[in-house]
């Protein structure tokens, strides 16, 4: 056991130096914290007591208590608080953790104590941090999987956001931004009757006029509403075209391509006209709403937020669109810095967008690249040199140049042009290292196999130069290979390229729109190697969550998360496999976790007792229902109790579905309006009612099953229910079958294929080549066969108990 210690601590350590964060090890050098532990044994006794890891951030006392079994993560009592009982204390982390929190803040002066219980190790772990002030009054926080929320950078954000559960700096200005997007959004509808498409038009050719005030040639004054001579949108496009050629936008063509998008300015009258409501013309409005609220974040901030891409999405969900009749889903900002972590993009990149939108990538990458720049003149480079994009739209081309040029130049390498009509070979001669893309959506078809996102991706990869990265964002159905036509595309990716690994993303990613995305990398132009291993890796839980008024928002947690993804993603750590799954690849398989991933976690006593305790609450309702038939030839009488072993002390092997059980079944589809009253349940997708959605009296056209178990395909998929009675089956259902299988048996294993909702949605459901390849763990003979004795007496174990205490409240 000290062994297995002695690398827990080695493991938290490396956590800790790659945060940045130095804590000192069983002690302090800072006097008062060092007297207080010579009082904080765990026993109670009064004598030295030491964590395994403490010391200061900032004005943050931190302290760390870890063992090397999960088993003995935290113990918890009947009200579900952690226990403070001695032996619990001793025992397991968590309790240990807050023994010695709760002790210092009794003992010293610091007022705001984190302190973390830690189990287990670098592939299977808990880390989880409480919160305890001078009070010693404690709140328990969300599980991490780093400390670098815990750093001198980060602690102060954590704090706010998490512990006081108020509003950062940044949280303020962004709320700012929208209420702003909001009101201007407002304006443009009400004063300057304008179409959403031509919303951030306006917006893009103001700005840029703007920049102009900067050189003394443009001012808000000026706009008079003199409609003989020069009309406000005369000035401002007029201003416009001199900050194009001020920012050397080339070559003419390409300038004045860009000059006719804005000409709606000086082209629409009642832009032009002196509203009588607002005094001034709405041109002049908008002009002085922008350059007082907007301008200035845009122009001078040094982030990589794509603000102009941000109005464009606020002015489209505001008016109920968001671009995708067009295909257009605009990238968020985490997204985009994330893709240049993932690529780990250098200063020495070009960098190609060929679905450039508003240049949200291009805006990232030289943000991302700039910040590792050592010169100017690198610097320069980047800006001018080092990155290309293609747009077909012209409106979204101008609105991409206009963003580029107020972050800094860029613009010059922008091109408003077909990407699937310009050839490849001709690109590879802009050098590019790097590509990434967010191309259309849903605009593919067995018509129109090209506009498929794959074959966007393809595209990219023919594009680059011999071993140049890839990221792109796409719909997780383009990894799955629906059509025979992206299958073939897939054969053909991994002939001339190779496939580095694809991760899974938070589903509210593309908030509004209904596509669940992720995101693939891979190195162009290099054939897949046979045999070589990529990485699946589930970030659904990514810290951002959906704020009703504001839509995807960042927690405390991304940050953390973001930390584990990269730290997997580089090989620094070594992941468990519900997060990540490195395997070997076929182009016909569904290139998502999902596809690869099984849970080989070895089940918990909770998720029997959730099965044996749903089963016997149907079996009670039915029969108060006066439907005791279905369980005729079934006798709790004969159940006994017999001690075996725990969980914990089997072996668990794994085992394919298809090994386990002699027949796998998908059910027959009968409408509703074909059902008619009986007395056999017709069994479908649903959750509840041990999957029973009605009571029927069909007997032909139907397929019925007795004595099995049922997996729902769709609808709460992977929810399983066993079935002693015979019952209809719905297409919604397959069914699986060993006749030598007694109750418990089934009812064990239900435990088992619950599992399986973890890895299907509404949008991926259980198909028969799917099921075919499921896989669940279960404890196994001294010989690695399923041992079914022990399945079938703790299940019975399990029943006993239960009946025990029913009887027990019953006759109390």
């Amino acid at each position: 056991m000290a062994k297995k210690e002695a690398k827990t601590d080695f493991w938290v350590y490396g956590l800790l130096t790659e945060a940045d964060i130095e804590l000192e090890p069983q002690g302090s050098s800072i006097k008062e914290i060092n007297d207080a532990l010579k009082t904080a044994s765990k026993a109670g006794s009064g004598k030295v007591g030491f964590p395994e890891f403490v010391g200061l951030v900032k004005d943050f006392l931190l302290i760390i208590e870890n063992k090397a079994d999960v088993a003995k993560h935290v113990k918890r009592t009947k009200g579900d608080t952690i226990s403070t009982a001695v032996k619990d204390v001793k025992d397991c982390a968590v309790n240990g953790a807050l023994f010695y929190g709760k002790h210092l803040a009794k003992n010293t002066s610091y007022n705001k104590i984190i302190a973390f219980g830690i189990s287990g190790d670098q592939k299977q772990h808990y880390i989880s941090p409480i919160f305890i002030d001078e009070t010693e009054y404690y709140r328990e926080l969300p599980d991490v999987e780093s400390f670098i929320s815990f750093n001198e950078e980060n602690i102060e954000e954590y704090y706010t956001r998490e512990i006081l559960e108020e509003e950062t700096d940044y949280d303020k200005e962004l709320h700012e931004i929208l209420k702003d997007a909001a009101e201007l959004h407002e304006d443009l509808r009400n004063y300057g009757n304008l179409k959403d498409i031509d919303k951030p038009l306006v917006v893009s050719g103001i700005l840029l006029a703007l920049r102009e005030s900067e050189y003394k040639n443009f001012s808000t004054d000026d706009l008079i509403g003199d409609d003989t001579v020069s009309t406000d949108g005369d000035k401002i496009f007029k201003a416009i075209a001199s900050n194009l050629k001020r920012s050397n936008v080339r070559p003419d063509v390409k300038r004045d391509k860009i000059l006719s998008q804005f000409a709606i300015i000086k082209d629409t009258q009642i832009l032009n006209e002196i509203n009588t409501t607002l005094g001034k013309t709405p041109l002049k409005h908008f002009t002085e709403f922008l350059n007082h609220r907007i301008y200035r974040s845009i122009r001078y901030t040094s982030s990589s937020e794509d603000y102009l891409g941000r109005f464009y999405g606020e002015f489209m969900s505001y008016s109920g669109g968001d671009g995708q009749t067009l295909g257009i889903v605009l990238t968020p900002k985490h997204i985009t810095d994330l893709f240049c972590e993932l690529l780990d993009i250098q200063p020495d990149d070009i960098v190609f967008d060929p679905c450039a939108g508003t240049a949200g990538f291009l805006i990232a990458a030289m943000h991302h690249m700039i910040a590792k720049a050592d010169t100017e003149e690198q610097k320069k480079d980047i800006r001018q040199k080092q990155l290309h994009g293609l747009e077909l739209q012209p409106y979204m081309f101008t609105i991409a140049t206009t963003n580029m040029i107020l972050r800094g130049d860029g613009k010059s390498n922008l091109v408003n042009h077909n990407f699937l009509k310009e050839s490849p070979s001709k690109i590879q001669l802009n050098g590019a290292t790097v590509g990434m893309m967010n191309p259309p959506y849903s605009q593919g078809s067995k018509k129109n196999p090209d506009l498929y996102e794959i074959a966007f991706t393809e595209h990219l990869l023919d594009s680059l130069t011999e071993g140049g990265r890839a990221v792109v964002i796409v719909p997780q159905s383009s990894m799955t290979g629906k059509s025979s036509e992206e299958k073939a595309i897939k054969g053909n990716i991994l002939k001339k390229h190779t496939l580095e690994g694809v991760i899974t993303l938070n589903s509210d990613t593309f908030y509004g729109v209904g596509t669940l995305p992720c995101i693939a990398i891979f190195t162009a132009n290099e054939p897949h190697p046979k045999g070589k291993e990529c990485r699946f890796i589930d970030f659904r839980d990514d810290g951002y969550k959906i704020n009703p008024h504001i839509g995807l928002v960042e927690t405390e947690q991304a940050k953390d998360r973001k930390q584990h993804l990269l730290d997997v993603w580089f090989d620094r750590i070594e992941a468990a496999t519900n997060f990540c799954v490195k395997t070997s690849i076929e182009k016909d398989d569904e290139w998502l976790h999902s596809f690869y991933y099984f849970n080989d976690m070895m089940p918990t006593e909770r998720e029997f007792e959730a099965v044996i305790t749903d089963f016997l609450a149907f079996e009670y309702l039915m029969i108060v229902k006066n439907r005791p038939y279905l369980f005729e030839g079934l006798s709790w009488h004969d159940v006994t109790q017999n001690e075996i072993e725990d969980l914990v002390e089997k072996d668990w092997e794994e085992f394919f579905l298809k090994s386990i059980f002699k027949e796998v079944q998908r059910g027959k589809r009968l409408k509703k309006d074909n059902q008619v009253p009986g007395k056999m349940p017709y069994i479908s997708s649903t959750s509840l009612n041990n999957g029973v959605d009605n009571f029927i009296g069909n007997n032909t056209g139907v397929r019925i099953f007795s004595n099995c178990l049922t997996v729902a395909n769709s609808g709460s998929v992977g929810s399983s229910f066993y079935h002693p009675y015979s019952f209809v089956a719905s297409d919604h259902v397959t069914h699986l079958t060993n006749n030598e299988f007694s109750k418990y048996i089934y009812l064990f294993i239900a435990a088992l294929t619950n599992r399986l909702s973890e890895k299907y949605n509404f949008n991926r459901e259980i198909n028969d080549k799917r099921i075919s390849r499921e896989k669940i763990m279960l404890p196994v003979t001294e010989e690695g066969e399923p041992d079914f004795e022990y399945m079938e007496q703790y299940m019975m174990n399990l029943e006993y108990q239960k009946r025990k205490q029913y009887l027990g409240y019953v006759e109390g």
